[in-house]
């Protein structure tokens, strides 16, 4: 899954894909590198970042979307919480709705996704991106993040979600501190749940430049690579990265070896 942000202010690439003409050669970049899924997002989830109106999340998107589907078959996923976003991007032609709130932050998102038939991605969250990383705290991490994952399947299953469209994340970096993460990461096998598969999200992530004891965005670039082939080895399907093609050739060597 290559990312392409639409937006001024996330964290690792702010501003570079605003314009329809360098969000769509982004996208064929990542393609070309051998991206299966574009994840479009017209709105920055990093640590402390303001909420966006829908339309101008929408004003951000949905040019993009449509005008990818034109010309690409591929999967298409866009990246909100907002149920009408979403519905104006399944519209336009997209596949899935990966939605960081686990679609619990819009009372309508589940209805909708389930009257469309779309593929979801429910991830977990402590808190809302503007509040999440003060002092994230769990009594075991994993356990909750599984417990989490049970309880969204039920509720989504009742919404009339089918066990085919759902997809989960635990949510790195979204309400963890670096130790949370990494916890997360040694025990993934145990966060695969009624056989559905797991998305990773950690590319360029800042609990990477934590452990590395560097502030320097390009000193994690390879260092997801790593992680890729690792949460690949332990089970995880779906990899959102901003660097598709070095990660790519890390899940096809791990997959030679699983494979051996």
């Amino acid at each position: 899954m290559g990312i392409l942000n639409a937006t001024p202010d996330s964290f690792s690439d702010a501003g570079q894909h605003l314009s329809l003409d360098r969000a769509l050669y982004h996208a064929r970049q990542m393609i070309a590198e051998g991206a299966l899924i574009i994840d479009v997002g017209g709105e920055s989830t990093r640590p402390g970042a303001p909420a966006v109106s829908a339309q101008e999340e929408h004003q951000r998107v949905i040019p993009i979307i449509s005008a990818l589907r034109r010309e690409w078959d591929g999967w298409i996923s866009i990246d909100t919480s907002k149920a009408c976003v979403a519905e104006s991007a399944l519209a336009a032609g997209a596949d899935i709705v990966n939605d960081v709130t686990g679609l619990r932050g819009d009372p309508e998102m589940a209805a909708l996704c389930a009257q469309q038939h779309c593929a979801v991605v429910v991830m977990h969250m402590q808190g809302s991106p503007d509040t999440m990383q003060r002092n994230p705290q769990y009594g075991d991490v994993v356990e909750e993040v599984r417990a989490f994952f049970f309880d969204r399947y039920d509720a989504l299953m009742h919404a009339g979600i089918d066990h085919d469209q759902i997809c989960f994340d635990p949510g790195i970096g979204f309400g963890k501190t670096p130790e949370h993460n990494w916890l997360l990461l040694h025990h993934l096998t145990d966060l695969i749940i009624h056989q559905r598969p797991l998305l990773l999200g950690l590319s360029r992530k800042s609990f990477i430049g934590h452990s590395l004891q560097s502030t320097d965005i390009q000193h994690r670039s390879w260092p997801t690579v790593a992680l890729t082939a690792l949460g690949r080895e332990r089970g995880a399907l779906i990899h959102r990265v901003h660097e598709v093609q070095a990660n790519e050739q890390a899940l096809r060597m791990t997959e030679a070896l699983l494979g051996a």
